[in-house]
């Protein structure tokens, strides 16, 4: 079987047609480049060049063995390029996972960062819930994820993407949609649409505990997962509710979005994970430039 060298030896020649300027491109003498094409035509068991003492010619075989050995040299380039563009984590796949919630603003922000930072990285996208997005990167089907909340396993790593504070939202026709800010003292006995216990286990658990401690009790007439559809709820006029800041960037009609005035921060936190162990080195780079955004 032939070898790099010599297809780069006769690609040389049968482009410049001549063995010294082949030979000079090369950074060779003209002695072993010659019998670099001799074994190649061996190999092949085809004369590739026609040789006199003024002229070097491609023979049909030449001509037909030319662009094959120009594209087998360009695929080698390409593997070895993108190999290192690789191994110094600035090329490849990157599988990330994402809530939802976590699309309405930060997500955008982050794709934005990351492909001006690593313009030949594949970025691939998965929205899942966080259990599933857990079980993604132990089963190595994710790189990284975006998930609430901070999840504790051994085999994974965690740092802070995002804290955001939770805001009211109100049916635009609500009376409390003239206030300027609302305080959890709003919401006793007011008709609220919460997050689902089990399905949203972290949003239900964070309003939970800012009701508990502020000792007010809504009455709660609905129990959604996803954010979009509470604030569909809210928008009918069924309730209040209280939905990450990000959420305004929804624009949804007939809602208005009002701060939430707290004694102490409930913010919702939105956490970048990874394997301890994982081998993609894209991954880091991830981490840098969601430090970036953080700060």
């Amino acid at each position: 079987m032939f070898d790099f060298s010599q297809l780069r030896c006769f690609v040389a020649v049968a482009e410049e047609l001549h063995f010294g300027r082949a030979a000079a491109r090369l950074n060779m003498t003209q002695p072993p480049l010659s019998r670099q094409i001799q074994v190649l035509e061996r190999v092949l068991d085809a004369q590739l060049l026609d040789r006199t003492s003024r002229s070097v010619r491609l023979t049909a075989a030449g001509r037909s063995f030319l662009p094959e050995a120009q594209r087998i040299l360009r695929l080698a380039e390409t593997a070895a390029h993108v190999t290192r563009q690789v191994a110094a984590g600035r090329a490849g796949v990157l599988k990330l996972g994402f809530t939802a919630a976590s699309a309405y603003d930060f997500l955008p922000r982050l794709v934005t960062a990351y492909r001006a930072a690593m313009p030949e990285v594949t970025l691939s996208l998965r929205e899942m819930v966080t259990k599933d997005q857990v079980e993604g990167l132990l089963s190595g089907q994710l790189d990284a994820a975006l998930v609430r909340p901070m999840v504790t396993h051994r085999e994974l790593e965690a740092a802070r993407a995002l804290a955001e504070p939770l805001v009211a939202a109100v049916p635009a026709e609500h009376a409390l949609a003239a206030r300027p800010a609302l305080t959890p003292e709003d919401f006793g006995g007011a008709a609220f649409i919460a997050y689902a216990p089990h399905e949203a286990r972290y949003f239900h658990d964070l309003v939970a505990g800012l009701f508990a401690e502020a000792g007010v009790q809504p009455r709660v007439l609905q129990q959604l997962t996803q954010i979009h559809s509470i604030l569909a709820l809210v928008r009918a006029g069924i309730g209040l509710a209280l939905v990450p800041a990000a959420a305004e960037r929804l624009r949804f009609e007939g809602v208005a979005f009002r701060p939430l005035v707290l004694p102490r921060a409930h913010p919702a936190e939105l956490m970048l994970t990874w394997r301890r162990d994982h081998d993609n080195p894209l991954v880091d780079a991830l981490r840098g430039i969601v430090s970036d955004l953080v700060h």
